[in-house]
């Protein structure tokens, strides 16, 4: 079944983005971007929001980093929500029962302004909240039980790597997040290039370099 999205106004533009491969990579290796939950205070797994695929050296690849973010839920009976609501930061939303079964629907103002929040407030049963982004997962917090609260908070700023053998949509496991660390900051941009160096084979091979260039800012 396609998942349905509540479009509504667009609070802040979508940002554009143009991946460039300016690098020596002979691996046709792919390209992970992610954001990481920034409310916890652990570590948390984190999903591959988008995997970039083929990409040869002298080829770019063009996509949208969207500023509205959608809010979804799944039970412990493995359904989930067929239309996954815009959610905003300082914004609260519960999961309750109703006569149809489960529903998810606005609660009230956040505690954080910072963060978007999910309840649990069903009598029995854990839920999973799943935060989307352009129609893919971008975040997943699981096993919430009732009585407690998903929360996530994003930084302006996405992370990017390379990797193999992770599809998108997956949970990326702490050695693969390991090899991943550089941030890019999008506070303020409207439109960038992001131009990948580095690698190759040999002697003269580098690590991999992922840099922000042709800046337009907002």
């Amino acid at each position: 079944m396609s998942r349905h999205y509540q479009h509504n106004p667009k609070m802040m533009s979508d940002i554009k983005l143009n991946f460039i491969n300016e690098s020596n990579d002979a691996n046709n290796s792919s390209v992970v971007i992610f954001q990481k939950n920034v409310a916890t205070d652990f570590d948390e797994l984190a999903i591959a929001w988008k995997v970039i695929k083929n990409c040869g050296t002298g080829w770019h690849h063009e996509f949208t980093y969207p500023m509205t973010m959608f809010l979804s839920a799944a039970d412990s009976w493995g359904n989930e929500l067929v239309s996954p609501m815009v959610a905003q930061n300082g914004q609260l939303f519960h999961v309750t029962t109703d006569g149809s079964g489960s529903d998810l629907s606005y609660s009230g103002p956040s505690p954080s302004r910072k963060e978007v929040q999910m309840r649990n407030d069903l009598n029995q049963g854990s839920i999973d909240a799943r935060i989307y982004k352009d129609g893919k997962l971008l975040a997943l917090k699981t096993g919430v039980s009732p009585g407690q609260k998903a929360v996530f908070q994003f930084k302006p700023s996405i992370w990017i790597g390379v990797v193999s053998q992770i599809e998108e949509g997956q949970v990326m496991n702490s050695a693969i997040l390991s090899d991943v660390n550089t941030e890019i900051g999008l506070l303020s941009v409207a439109s960038a290039d992001i131009v990948m160096t580095g690698g190759g084979t040999g002697p003269n091979a580098t690590p991999f370099k992922f840099t922000l260039d042709n800046v337009q800012y907002v």
